[in-house]
């Protein structure tokens, strides 16, 4: 694990001012470190927010999830997709609403838009590929992984520059022109952020190292480095069908993501006729 010196952080949270986690994150958290929750009072804790109950079913009863009949009702919800899935999608939708786009210099739409299909890929890689790691850990992280870059957007006007010369420079990486710019990059502040809303740490560290090509040499851990081999796949499948090249980040992780989730190529290529489908699905 990447430990994060604590100047740092202190410098982080001088220097941002980062949403602070909503009541309504706090309450369900609380609610689900009871020895035994109560799922009835957790789907009226959210069914009082109408913004996030229409969220969560709307997620729910997209294709990526797959059911055979729609959920009207965040009691069916919780009930049939268990508490830990529900927790997840509540803190994505709380995310969102997180920053404002009045404030922020990129456009927080196509933002999100593309954070939620990363999120909807690794779900769909994980079942896939029958993966021990919980789908919603997997939907959290890619919903997640990028959250220090509206942060950014937001308390940088100029980020928007740092963005297009990662994106028409790919000698550096983005974090790399973000830390000749600022002094700290989207990772390390994605990693606060998620630690200050109380995410799990594994899901903090892997936010921190997402960029970090020497993951795998130095991570031990089986679920976290299945994980993380999910994530970087599914980022690079949003970009292919978004940019119709590999991620800047693929060529440094493709070998040990694919190892890791033990897939040949032909597996792959079964995956990414999958990925091309539903693209196809959501465009109609």
């Amino acid at each position: 694990m990447i430990n994060i010196d604590s100047s740092v952080l202190q410098d982080v949270e001088r220097g941002f001012s980062l949403p602070p986690k909503p009541e309504l994150l706090t309450q369900l958290q609380h609610s689900l470190e009871q020895p035994e929750p109560e799922l009835h009072d957790i789907a009226e804790l959210i069914s009082q927010d109408v913004a996030t109950s229409a969220a969560v079913l709307k997620v729910i009863n997209s294709p990526c999830y797959g059911l055979a009949r729609s959920i009207t009702d965040i009691r069916q919800a919780v009930m049939f997709l268990g508490l830990d899935s529900i927790a997840t999608l509540v803190t994505g939708f709380l995310l969102k609403q997180a920053y404002s786009q009045h404030q922020c210099c990129i456009k927080l739409e196509r933002f999100w838009d593309t954070a939620t299909e990363v999120a909807d890929m690794a779900v769909l890689i994980g079942k896939k590929i029958k993966s021990r790691v919980p789908t919603e850990n997997l939907h959290m992280l890619g919903l997640f992984h990028d959250a220090g870059i509206p942060a950014l957007a937001v308390q940088y006007p100029d980020y928007i520059n740092v963005l297009e010369q990662a994106n028409s420079d790919h000698s550096r990486s983005l974090v790399a022109y973000e830390e000749t710019a600022y002094r700290t990059n989207h990772a390390v502040i994605g990693y606060y952020l998620a630690s200050a809303w109380n995410l799990p740490k594994d899901t903090c560290q892997l936010i921190l190292r997402h960029h970090d090509h020497h993951f795998f040499n130095s991570c031990q851990d089986e679920t976290l480095r299945m994980t993380m081999a999910t994530l970087k796949m599914a980022e690079n499948f949003v970009h292919l069908q978004r940019r119709f090249s590999p991620s800047q980040d693929w060529q440094y992780f493709e070998a040990s993501a694919l190892a890791v989730l033990d897939l040949e190529n032909d597996d792959y290529l079964d995956i990414k006729d999958d990925v091309e489908e539903y693209f196809i699905d959501k465009q109609l």
